[in-house]
């Protein structure tokens, strides 16, 4: 793995990556970025991987990327290349040919919500808590392909509602909104993960690499092509809110967007 906040390890059938960065709350450096790329390269790579679980440390699972590596923006052109660079790696984790497992205890928030999307799969503890609160904390926005995952997932009224107004979901309503596949206790979290990627990988590689790669096909199909939001997303990089959000963060206040 290309990062020490990243842990890579193969138990028998099932390759498990690890976010290890506790103290930020597994907030995503580009290095967390690119050793969860290359656990996806792993998983494919490795005959003998047939489940991969992504999972956080001391209680997060992952609070998004970093703010801080926001401060070199100059452009709304670095907004653009930021999300391109984020739409490949999630799109490349929900090409994974194995199934994937999110185990969600804490937030997974942001970035970390995106990730947890892409898997097939979410358990998730009662203390776990989805959202994307940039219309709150930076004042930037999703890729058009990212939005449309979300959308996917809970329904475009509900995305709309998540992302104007900022809030996070707990555990319960995760479950409700198919955010969640299924709550449990926090400390029976690991334990439960565990047992069903195990029963996973004794399932029909053949089905499950079908039904994975029709369902990709089916949201190619109802995707808008590559690029077509671009002007949006460099609109909202450019904008004042978002070098405001970024300064706030920097300076450890809330930002002020009115």
């Amino acid at each position: 793995m290309p990062s020490s906040n990243v842990a890579w390890d193969i138990s028998g059938p099932i390759g498990i990556l690890t976010f290890t960065r506790p103290e930020a709350r597994n907030a995503l450096t580009w290095e967390m970025y690119d050793a969860l790329e290359h656990a996806c390269q792993q998983a494919d790579a490795d005959e003998g991987i047939r489940a991969l679980i992504i999972r956080g440390s001391g209680g997060a699972f992952a609070a998004g990327t970093d703010i801080a590596q926001f401060a070199g923006f100059s452009s709304g052109d670095d907004g653009v290349r930021y999300e391109h660079r984020l739409d490949a790696l999630v799109d490349r984790l929900e090409r994974v040919t194995v199934p994937t497992i999110a185990e969600v205890d804490g937030p997974a928030v942001g970035g970390g919500c995106l990730i947890a999307l892409a898997c097939d799969l979410r358990l998730c503890s009662d203390r776990a808590r989805f959202g994307v609160p940039m219309s709150r904390t930076l004042g930037n926005c999703l890729s058009m392909a990212n939005l449309a995952r979300l959308a996917d997932t809970v329904g475009p009224a509900r995305a709309r509602e998540l992302l104007l107004t900022a809030r996070l979901v707990d555990a319960s309503e995760a479950l409700a909104i198919g955010l969640a596949t299924r709550v449990v206790p926090h400390d029976q979290l690991a334990g439960e993960v565990l047992t069903l990627a195990e029963e996973l990988t004794r399932r029909a590689s053949s089905t499950v690499t079908s039904t994975k790669a029709m369902l990709a096909r089916l949201r190619e199909h109802r995707c808008p092509p590559p690029g077509a939001a671009d002007d949006l997303v460099a609109a909202c990089y450019a904008s004042a809110e978002f070098r405001e959000g970024v300064r706030a963060f920097t300076e450890g206040r809330p930002p002020k967007f009115a």
